[in-house]
């Protein structure tokens, strides 16, 4: 092994370049003893409120907690069916599943890794008479399920899913739409504003968040937009939903002991924000970094036998939380460890889907039912993109795969 290593990310060199700035202000906050809550919990809400479009946002304590809190705002629960993608962070479907809710998993569009509109629509108009998801002849008593009543779009690995068909299904069915948004903060998506009276086809660049009725966030430290902890967020701009979020952050109470719903603690740490407001100023120059690196990774890739670069579908914006490639012919893992060997850090996301994870075997699904999600298992690879990578770094990164494929 090289003695030289390439991290997959190295965020000690980001604290770098902000060191003051960060410094500043945590010792503000400490200094202020207002910890919980408070100005610099709203400033930072209303500064991503701002940026993504939205009336509201709701500072929480995590994006995992951003989903669960969404769900219970609209009165998801026992009974109810959530359609989530196979090919996600768990989160996604436990935050369901937690509720007493069922997640219901779809397939993937192989082309973006995001939730396949035709197969939420296979869904809700299949009587699945051998499936626990139909909600009328359920086979397995176990999970019965009353009524589909969401749907749970992932934007996978930065670039937004379709929805434009998302939301057309969903107006069909009368379900709601929630944006699991925790991967792609600054992403667009260019839909038609149901906002807009006056110009109701006019196309619009809208960012990812604020297409559903509610979006979630995540500040955990490995994303485009991290603190240094856990930290999430919901935007929306339906009043009704964002008071209702802002109860269930706090046990459900106004004023406090006196508690009109059941909520829980689920409060964005003060630190967290104050440094998170610092970070934002500068995500769109991280956001165009990762784009021109992934630019780069490419030109220098696409002529490989072997390997497929990411798509970017037209009228979406990709801010490359990852880049992740396939690695055809089962030769991922062994691509993985050869570089591994060189000193260069991959991740996999994510090596099993959830639809056969073994703690939803009860739901019933087999090998095979959703091949999309299963084969990207097996072939999806992510390669370090972080702003901070030298030069130098990137070109012995390529030089190294291109040296493997030889």
């Amino acid at each position: 092994m090289t003695s030289t290593t390439i991290p997959f990310l190295d965020l000690t060199r980001q604290y770098g370049s902000l060191r003051s700035e960060i410094d500043a202000a945590v010792l503000e906050v400490v200094r202020s003893g207002k910890y919980i809550l408070g100005p610099y919990v709203k400033r930072f809400e209303d500064e991503i409120a701002e940026y993504v479009g939205a009336e509201h946002a709701i500072g929480v304590a995590s994006g995992t907690d951003a989903l669960l809190l969404s769900l219970k705002a609209l009165g998801i629960g026992p009974g109810d069916g959530v359609i989530v993608p196979s090919f996600t962070f768990f989160a996604t479907a436990g935050v369901v599943h937690n509720l007493g809710a069922i997640p219901i998993f779809a397939d993937i569009d192989p082309r973006t890794f995001n939730i396949d509109p035709a197969s939420v629509r296979d869904i809700l108009e299949s009587p699945y008479p051998n499936n626990p998801t139909n909600p009328t002849n359920s086979t397995n008593p176990t999970n019965p399920i009353d009524s589909i009543r969401a749907i749970i779009p992932v934007h996978l690995y930065g670039q937004p899913a379709d929805m434009n068909e998302i939301i057309a299904i969903a107006r069909e069915y009368g379900l709601y739409v929630i944006e699991d948004a925790a991967q792609a903060i600054g992403a667009t998506y260019r839909t038609t504003n149901p906002n807009q009276p006056n110009e109701p086809n006019k196309p619009n660049e809208l960012p990812s968040g604020i297409i559903g009725h509610l979006g979630c966030f995540s500040f955990y430290p490995t994303k485009n937009l991290g603190g240094y902890g856990d930290g999430g967020m919901i935007v929306t701009s339906d009043d009704g939903l964002a008071e209702r979020l802002r109860l269930l952050r706090v046990h459900g109470a106004k004023p406090k002991y006196y508690h009109r719903l059941v909520g829980t603690n689920s409060r964005l740490d003060a630190i967290q924000a104050a440094i998170l407001s610092v970070k934002l100023k500068h995500l769109d120059d991280w956001s165009r970094a990762r784009s021109e690196l992934a630019d780069r990774y490419d030109d220098a890739l696409k002529g490989i036998e072997g390997v497929v670069t990411p798509y970017r579908a037209p009228g979406r914006s990709h801010i490359f939380h990852q880049y992740t490639i396939r690695v055809l012919d089962d030769r991922r893992d062994e691509l993985r460890d050869h570089l591994k060997k060189e000193g260069i850090g991959t991740m996999i996301y994510y090596p099993l889907p959830l639809h056969l994870q073994g703690c939803f075997a009860d739901l019933g699904y087999s090998e095979g039912d959703l091949p999309e999600s299963e084969r990207a298992s097996r072939e999806v690879l992510s390669l370090p993109i972080f702003p901070e990578l030298k030069n130098e770094e990137i070109d012995r990164l390529l030089e190294s795969i291109r040296a493997f494929f030889a």
